[in-house]
């Protein structure tokens, strides 16, 4: 990786039927081989399944549940004289959106039956009300970071 310019971020549009940068970025996570149509399919399927079961917008149980699964710590390895401690640093915004995206996807793959709209349904609402997978892989994250608190200061 290059350590002479920051990469420039660029501005993911929002979604067709929502008009919303969450539910674009999670189809753009969903999607394999570039199938971003079935992606989308599964997607606003699982969104409306969601709005069935729960009587709320379907997109703010999104954020709510992005917001639950979202980290705060994380652990990277800092080599210091021959040793790698896991020093527990801060996450940046755009980073831990992403991580929360990430873990919902993987946590929703992971779960056995159904189709995948209903999985992901599932996950999302089991992560807005502050439970699954999902939102233990945040949680042991945390416990890490918390674990590992005496090497805050090989942070830089």
């Amino acid at each position: 990786m290059s350590r002479r310019a920051q990469a420039i971020k660029r501005e993911i549009p929002p979604d067709a039927k929502y008009n919303n940068v969450t539910v674009a970025r999670l189809i753009n996570k969903v999607m394999m081989c570039g199938k971003k149509s079935t992606a989308e399919r599964i997607i606003y399927d699982a969104l409306q399944i969601m709005e069935q079961q729960v009587s709320k917008a379907p997109v703010t149980v999104l954020e709510q549940a992005v917001k639950n699964v979202t980290p705060l710590l994380e652990v990277k390895p800092r080599r210091v004289g021959g040793a790698t401690y896991q020093v527990p640093v801060e996450v940046r915004p755009d980073r831990g959106l992403s991580l929360a995206i990430r873990w919902l996807v993987k946590s929703t793959r992971a779960r056995t039956g159904k189709s995948m709209a209903e999985k992901l349904a599932a996950e999302i609402s089991d992560a807005s009300q502050g439970q699954g997978a999902t939102v233990k892989k945040r949680e042991d994250t945390h416990k890490m970071a918390e674990a590992n608190r005496a090497f805050a200061h090989y942070r830089w």
